[in-house]
């Protein structure tokens, strides 16, 4: 059985804590005086800085320190927070991330760097370079004396805890740092020797703490491994915890010389810790309960499971197909339920691997926030349909691309703020990111309030770089389509942000290599939108088998909007215009046998299949409609990554293989070839 590094656990859960700090300061950004993201970003610098000191992430630890000191200020009203702040501890996560990488490497003086920003953000000037740290005993020595109240805390872990990298000692000496604090340990639960597990937990601890800090500073102690342990914290007075002060812990069986003679009635009866109601008791039993319904798996496995999926499937096409051609009830009736199973098996992976698209899409908050402090502009990014699911691995693929037009909209698109209020715009432009489902496809959109492209400069461009001759005539979408070329870019200058033709190039590689395709709209100083096309699964589709010739293919069953017979009368009808006439609408027509050359005659009783990518319709002429089949996608050859036609291969039943359709091309094929006719007419 394999074992989970715990550094790795670690890592994971690391990353999780930063994006919450990341979103919190983000948020922060926008209501500088809410309280709750204060104590929220507090909450999380404290626990990053706790769990990796127990891990063994010293650096991180001591460095995560100073930047949950500045918010401590903040929180305790010290100091306001401002957006030089927000930005010092945005940089300061970037270098956190880091730590947590790569803790051995050498980040030379980065750390001092930030930590002195951090400091002038905080205290409103530059700081002396033996001052860059803010310490947490200077902030209490400024701090007025406060009433000291004593609390009695019992608690105990998991017996796991250790085993999992919880340190409780680290635990006792957050709380010693609090006050006055006397420690004792309940050793009742140890078992004997023979039954006692070195790597599992038996103690349990009492403790009485005198300290001028609330009971929310003790809640912050234990607020990474609250979830899981038992905690009890009551207030007790003053002459109850002289008296603990005094009492040292009672082991049960131990050596007469290792126990102090102290009177019986003063030591306090000890108790195992039960869990008592305290304030966060509720949130923590909900977060338990999630955690509890949630498990963490590696992407790997579901990869490896998803293949294992489609062998089945390929398997149960196969045993339908042998149970067709038998007349045994018993196997047909077998087949079916075997159908039936991997289906629902099939639908439940799919389920599995979709993620919401709102996990890319809070990306770039950060990237949006950074971009305005270095452009100067004032942007404000809008996210729509964040509950649209995705495949996973192409949200992955997604991430780059997305990147680049979000940065190409923000550098070519949005005007500086002089330049919008000159235009009668607000001074801050609006990049949207969008996502809604279509049929079995996902439409992400970027838009932007912008200037709009500008036509003659792309055509001048062009026609510059060779892309097209000078003077050729271009629809709108062919001469928009020219800024995915590789090399263009209509920038004046290189800078950061653009300016050496490869974003786009990037966008549209990876974006065809996702089976989908790129629409762009524009309209001259109101702004621009690109939509990305991309299927919803790069796995397993519904697909309907037809034949051609001797061949068969499959069309993606979500693109098919109806199929009809073509009679011998239109088949003739419509020899050299290829168009059907559809409820009172002409809809171009393909014929597969031509385009595919197939040498054969065709079939008397044609089909025409309907297919749809939003608002194009073409139909799509094949001798024959099998039916509809599982399609469990596999990738073409490199040999034929030039081959547009085709998207991807499945294994039919009977070991053969079959072309996946791909659609988009075609739909492209039929208005090219409709634009023709017209020319010619």
């Amino acid at each position: 059985m394999n074992t989970l590094d715990p550094v790795a656990v670690f890592r994971m859960e690391a990353a999780e804590c930063l994006e919450a700090i990341e979103a919190g300061l983000l948020d922060l950004t926008h209501q500088l005086d809410n309280k709750d993201l204060v104590d929220a970003v507090f909450r999380g610098l404290h626990t990053l800085k706790g769990s990796g000191a127990m891990f063994g992430f010293e650096a991180l630890a001591a460095f995560t320190h100073h930047c949950e000191t500045a918010f401590d200020r903040v929180r305790k009203g010290e100091v306001a927070a401002t957006s030089e702040l927000v930005a010092a501890v945005l940089a300061a996560q970037d270098h956190m991330r880091a730590l947590v990488d790569q803790p051995d490497a050498d980040h030379g003086d980065t750390g001092h760097k930030l930590l002195a920003q951090l400091q002038a953000a905080v205290g409103g000037k530059s700081p002396a370079p033996a001052a860059v740290a803010v310490s947490a005993p200077a902030v209490a020595r400024e701090a007025p004396a406060k009433k000291k109240n004593s609390w009695r805390i019992r608690f105990s872990l998991p017996a796991n805890s250790m085993a999992n990298g919880t340190n409780p000692l680290g635990l006792l000496d957050e709380l010693r740092d609090l006050g006055e604090c006397t420690v004792r340990a309940n050793t009742s639960a140890i078992p004997s020797l023979d039954e006692l597990a070195p790597t599992e937990l038996y103690i349990s601890w009492d403790v009485t703490l005198t300290s001028e800090q609330d009971r929310s500073a003790i809640d912050d102690v234990f607020i990474f491994v609250l979830d899981d342990m038992e905690l009890s914290v009551e207030e007790i007075d003053a002459a109850t915890a002289a008296t603990a002060a005094f009492v040292e812990a009672k082991p049960a069986p131990a050596p007469a010389a290792a126990a102090l003679p102290v009177p019986p009635a003063a030591v306090p009866e000890f108790r195992p810790v039960e869990a008592v109601p305290a304030k966060r008791d509720a949130p923590a039993a909900v977060s338990q309960a999630k955690a509890a319904e949630s498990v963490r798996v590696p992407a790997e496995r579901l990869d490896e499971l998803m293949d294992r999926v489609g062998e089945l499937v390929i398997v149960q096409s196969r045993l339908s197909q042998l149970a067709s051609a038998s007349t045994d009830i018993a196997l047909r009736s077998v087949s079916e339920e075997i159908e039936r199973l991997s289906g629902e098996l099939r639908d439940t992976m799919m389920v599995l691997r979709m993620v919401p698209v709102a996990t890319l899409f809070s990306r770039f908050r950060r990237l949006v926030h950074d971009l305005a402090r270095e452009t100067g502009k004032v942007i404000e990014l809008v996210t729509e349909g964040e509950s649209t699911e995705v495949d996973k691995t192409v949200i992955e693929r997604l991430a780059d691309p997305l990147v680049h037009l979000v940065r190409n909209s923000i550098d070519h698109g949005l005007e500086t703020p002089a330049d919008r209020l000159a235009a009668g715009k607000t001074e801050a432009g609006t990049v949207t990111l969008s996502a809604r489902q279509a049929g079995g496809e996902v439409i992400i959109s970027i838009k932007d309030d912008g200037r709009g492209i500008n036509r003659e400069r792309v055509r001048a461009k062009a026609e510059s770089s060779g892309l097209i001759h000078p003077g050729q005539p271009l629809s709108d979408s062919e001469l928009l389509q020219l800024i995915f070329a590789p090399g263009f870019s209509t920038a004046a200058a290189i800078t950061n942000l653009s300016g050496r033709g490869v974003g786009m190039d990037v966008v549209k590689k990876t974006v065809e290599a996702l089976r989908g395709a790129i629409d762009i709209v524009s309209a001259p100083g109101q702004g621009s939108e690109v939509s990305l096309r991309i299927p919803l699964t790069l796995a397993i589709i519904d697909g309907l088998l037809v034949r051609v010739g001797s061949g068969r293919y499959v069309i993606p069953l979500s693109a098919v909007e109806e199929c009809l017979e073509l009679s011998l009368e239109e088949d003739l009808r419509s020899r050299g215009r290829s168009f059907i006439s559809l409820r009172d609408s002409l809809v171009p027509f393909l014929r597969l046998r031509d385009l595919f050359r197939t040498g054969t005659k065709p079939d008397v009783h044609q089909k025409v299949v309907v297919i749809s990518t939003g608002t194009e319709r073409v139909g799509l002429v094949v001798d024959q409609i099998i039916g509809d089949h599982q399609t469990v996608i596999k990738s073409m050859s490199k040999l034929h990554n030039d081959v547009a036609t085709f998207s991807g291969a499945t294994i039919l039943g009977d070991g053969s293989v079959a072309l996946i359709l791909d659609v988009g091309h075609l739909v492209a094929a039929g208005q090219q070839q409709e634009a023709q006719l017209r020319v010619a007419g």
